[in-house]
């Protein structure tokens, strides 16, 4: 269910205010039921739109070697006493 911008504003001043439900439901003559309902939606909504992590896996590399991997899936390890001119043109040349 997608939260108007109204009941998302009334969660987050209730968020915001220190009062418990109840009292900012009576203090803004929201229905307790109907308030908790969208805060359930709210609170629902936001864990659905939490980034996924990916897994990744680390290798150790060695000192003073750098790795190219490109979307393609290959890779190009090349030593780190590579000249940062050089590295600019085969970058430009492989985009």
């Amino acid at each position: 269910m997608a939260l108007s911008a109204h009941w998302k504003n009334h969660i987050g001043t209730w968020q915001s205010s220190g009062l418990t439900q109840a009292a900012y439901c009576r203090q803004s003559g929201l229905n307790p039921n109907a308030f908790s309902s969208r805060l359930h939606a709210f609170r629902s909504q936001d864990e659905a739109e939490s980034p996924t992590l990916i897994p990744v896996q680390i290798q150790y590399q060695l000192p003073g070697a750098m790795v190219l991997q490109l979307a393609q899936g290959h890779r190009l390890e090349l030593p780190a006493t590579v000249s940062v001119q050089w590295l600019g043109e085969l970058l430009r040349c492989l985009a």
